[in-house]
């Protein structure tokens, strides 16, 4: 992407933010509150998926030796988790047995389960929003034989429960994350970046590798998120969730709102 140089030795808060750049896909609607703060004060806003989701073959997946039928419960943490296991299922012409229990990170997940399965409630368990929520309810049942799908990239927080208290889980890497070609924002320049993964952050520096922040703000949702910032020597202006605002527009607001009384 285009650095600012222009910005060098100038107090890189003091120029107002006309244009964000937010790394996901454009909504589908016309409701995003992005676009609300777009009309609001009058900012440019652009929407590009940093990263991509790629299937791994069954093919490769058999590769690793994971057995879906050794198992009774499986754990989803996303809808990319749910869409890629009944993928390989599909495709290994794996009959998933009516007795298989699985567990969601929350409603919107189990919500989207039902796509592929009637749902029972006997054999569905749901966590709050987080991983952690989801670790008093797995407590519960450490006698079942966990599969865990997930990306090639994921956190580390729920293996490393599932080792720390004696579970029997296995892995299995069902769809890779990997960087966008953003070769066509080599010219272009943002006054705000938004991110929501360490792995948007890997792309920027995939894409540009000589990336120089300069003036532009960066903003991160999350913690791993905002770390990846700080390990990438970025300045973190924006973090998200924030107290008086839990999503990122709420705190992308905030700063607009507080860098403007300053001048």
């Amino acid at each position: 992407m285009a650095d600012g140089k222009e910005e060098l030795g100038a107090d890189r808060h003091s120029k107002k933010i006309s244009s964000i750049l937010v790394t996901q896909p454009k909504p589908a609607n016309d409701n995003s509150p992005y676009l609300s703060i777009a009309e609001k004060y009058g900012i440019k806003v652009d929407f590009r998926a940093f990263i991509e989701i790629e299937p791994v073959s069954y093919k490769d997946f058999r590769k690793d030796k994971v057995s879906i039928l050794d198992h009774t419960a499986v754990i989803f943490t996303s809808r990319n988790a749910v869409d890629h296991f009944f993928r390989i299922c599909a495709e290994g012409k794996i009959e998933v047995p009516a007795e298989m229990k699985y567990f969601c990170i929350s409603d919107q997940t189990a919500y989207y389960l039902q796509k592929y399965i009637v749902l029972r409630k006997r054999k569905l368990f749901i966590g709050g929003k987080t991983a952690s929520d989801l670790f008093d309810v797995l407590k519960k049942h450490k006698g079942e034989k966990f599969l865990y799908p997930c990306s090639n990239i994921r956190k580390e927080d729920i293996p490393e429960f599932m080792r720390a208290n004696g579970f029997i889980f296995t892995e299995a890497t069902m769809y890779k994350t990997v960087a966008s070609d953003l070769s066509d924002l080599a010219e272009v320049k943002y006054d705000c970046i938004a991110f929501f993964s360490p792995s948007g952050v890997h792309s920027l520096f995939t894409n540009f590798p000589d990336f120089v922040q300069d003036g532009t703000r960066i903003a991160a949702f999350g913690p791993t998120t905002a770390q990846a910032v700080r390990d990438a020597g970025l300045e973190l202006d924006i973090e998200a969730p924030m107290p008086n605002a839990p999503s990122m527009t709420g705190a992308i607001e905030v700063y607009i709102q507080q860098h403007s009384k300053k001048k």
